[in-house]
């Protein structure tokens, strides 16, 4: 989608579920025009969050805006300004990955030096926070477990504790820290794990969220149990299947 539409196609989407007459906001809202502005500005500035500018001129915002909407001649080029925005925000994720590469490197450089912390051939760290007696789990088993995870600043960007219900996945179906330190637990430990961004989710974790390109992360993960595998189907079955995807 062409930076141009973002922030039509999210205004719109708000539209669509907002309800204006019962609005409460900081804007004195009378009418369904007044609502319908608010919330295509709540809108667009939504959008804008996700893109993490470093600065933000409000004024030339606000005027490039009147320009079209009074149809005054802005000189308006689609393709210009897609292609100089995509230009732009490019650079952005650039400058930011490499800065939080830098950071990622010095606190986990730090981190290697304390007391009970072990570093892997992969760059991988972790410290036993409780070990467990239970068996340990091969790269294709599936696992329950609790886990809290963090920024290298504290601030809690997941949680399976705060959902109230353990994540239960393929252990080979995980970011590379997480196979690798699982398959290094018994069930009933709790280890604390420090990620390096190659080893987690690296230069494109998803849009919009609180990990950015290149950041180095902390987990607390609690193995709680190997689960069984699904059986498989049978080869009769199997066969139907395969002639479905067909």
């Amino acid at each position: 989608m062409k930076f141009t539409h973002v922030f039509f196609v999210t205004a719109i989407a708000v539209l669509t579920f907002a309800s204006c007459k019962n609005f409460k906001g900081s804007a004195n809202l009378k009418s369904d025009s007044d609502s319908a502005s608010y919330y295509l500005g709540l809108s667009v500035g939504q959008s804008l969050k996700q893109f993490d500018l470093p600065s933000f001129n409000n004024e030339v915002f606000s005027k490039a805006i009147q320009e079209v909407l009074n149809n005054k001649d802005s000189k308006f080029d689609a393709q210009k300004v897609d292609n100089f925005l995509r230009n732009y925000f490019t650079k952005l994720q650039t400058q930011q990955g490499e800065k939080n590469q830098k950071a990622g490197e010095e606190f986990l450089a730090k981190n290697k030096t304390r007391s009970g912390v072990t570093t892997t051939a992969s760059g991988l760290q972790y410290e036993v926070l409780k070990e467990g007696n239970g068996p340990m789990p091969k790269a294709d088993d599936n696992v329950s477990v609790q886990y809290k995870g963090t920024l290298i600043d504290g601030s809690t960007f997941d949680s399976s504790y705060d959902r109230g219900q353990p994540a239960k996945f393929p252990v080979n179906q995980v970011i590379p820290a997480w196979t690798e330190v699982l398959q290094l637990m018994k069930v009933g430990s709790k280890y604390k794990i420090y990620v390096p961004s190659q080893l987690g989710y690296g230069a494109n974790p998803r849009p919009g969220g609180k990990i950015k390109a290149n950041m180095a992360l902390v987990f607390e993960i609690e193995l709680l149990s190997i689960d069984p595998k699904q059986a498989e189907a049978p080869k009769a079955e199997l066969k139907k299947q395969i002639i479905k995807k067909k």
